[in-house]
């Protein structure tokens, strides 16, 4: 059996990969986190209870024990990277470092997107402090044979929640009850900007199909389903998926940035979601042949909709969002009344 160390395994991309891993059966698998979240793992999954900044714990749990294949979800700065490059040097023959496809160039040069392309974000933070991982890591590649593997997920949802441009602090569910409501939907821009939106199943074939490849050590991958969609488009068919009609309100992506800070529009909108992308993935289907969208994202919504809509925990209001939300648009409707 092969042994692999995840360390979160909670979220939203991570719950897969372990899902993955388990039915896989070829893996022995260890999570790492502090166990704050109630989720049920597969079987024969063992979890260690810690804080990974608590890198002292963290030694003293793991011992001598060696992985053939290790991976932070939950790594977010530098400092983060240089913790993983203390703790398991020489104890890993795969480490896999999740970064971000935010952190490609914004604004876009040309929206045709390869791991080559130049990693450049000045609106985001988020995405400025995954370039400064990659680059501490890669230079620990370089100096000191650290087997780090780089993977650039892009926007990856789940049953539990929904991908929406523009949200509160408290996820998708208020955009989703704005519909119901028959009330107006915020889009950025125009809403015909293209994204590529991927649950994270096809994700994890994606992923997993790295683990443990010596072919896949000193590389960078994206990993991203296949299809792509405008803004529209997306909440057009969450819409369809909740019977109602979509009442769309396009609003410039420069305004909601500025009208926005407190929802950190300005990183999410003109550092990611506003900058139409079309990835690549050449590369990875050459490591990964079986890499393919399973579920198109009518499928996913199906699934998501439906999750949602039998689990209360799902469905949590963000009031504040929501009248945020109307002032927006009232105010514009004022701007637009006086110029008439």
């Amino acid at each position: 059996m092969r042994k692999a160390l995840i360390i979160g395994g909670t979220g939203t991309i991570s719950t897969a990969v372990v899902r993955a891993l388990a039915e896989d059966g070829t893996w022995d698998i260890t999570l790492l986190n502090r166990g704050n979240r109630k989720i049920s793992f597969p079987d024969g999954a063992r979890t260690i209870s810690a804080d990974v900044h608590d890198e002292k714990a963290v030694r003293e749990k793991l011992g001598d024990t060696c992985f053939d294949v290790v991976c932070d979800f939950i790594g977010f700065r530098r400092e983060d990277a240089e913790r993983d490059f203390r703790l398991f040097q020489g104890k890993t023959g795969q480490f896999i470092f999740i970064s971000s496809a935010s952190a490609y160039h914004k604004p876009s040069v040309c929206p045709i997107i390869t791991e080559g392309t130049t990693l450049a974000n000045p609106y985001w933070q988020y995405s400025r402090d995954k370039i400064a991982c990659e680059e501490y890591l890669m230079a620990r590649l370089r100096e000191d044979h650290f087997p780090v593997t780089i993977v650039r997920p892009s926007h990856t949802y789940d049953e539990r929640r929904l991908p929406v441009a523009v949200h509160g602090d408290r996820g998708s569910w208020q955009v989703l009850l704005r519909m119901l409501r028959h009330q107006p939907v915020i889009i950025p821009g125009d809403g015909t900007s293209l994204w590529t939106v991927t649950f994270n199943t096809d994700f994890a074939r994606g992923f997993t199909g790295l683990m443990g490849n010596p072919q896949a050590v000193g590389e960078v991958f994206q990993i991203t389903g296949d299809e792509v969609l405008t803004w529209n488009q997306i909440h057009q068919i969450i819409a369809d998926e909740l019977g109602v009609p979509l009442i769309p309100y396009h609003v410039s992506s420069d305004f909601l940035a500025e009208a926005g800070a407190r929802y950190d529009l300005r990183g999410q909108l003109l550092g990611d979601k506003a900058s139409s992308v079309i990835f690549d993935n050449r590369k990875l289907k050459r490591l990964v042949p079986d890499m393919r969208t399973t579920v198109p994202f009518y499928q996913g919504a199906h699934l998501a909709v439906s999750y949602i809509r039998s689990h209360p925990e799902c469905r949590i209001e963000d009031p504040d969002f929501d009248a945020w939300c109307n002032r927006v648009v009232q105010s514009l409707e004022s701007a637009k009344n006086a110029l008439i």
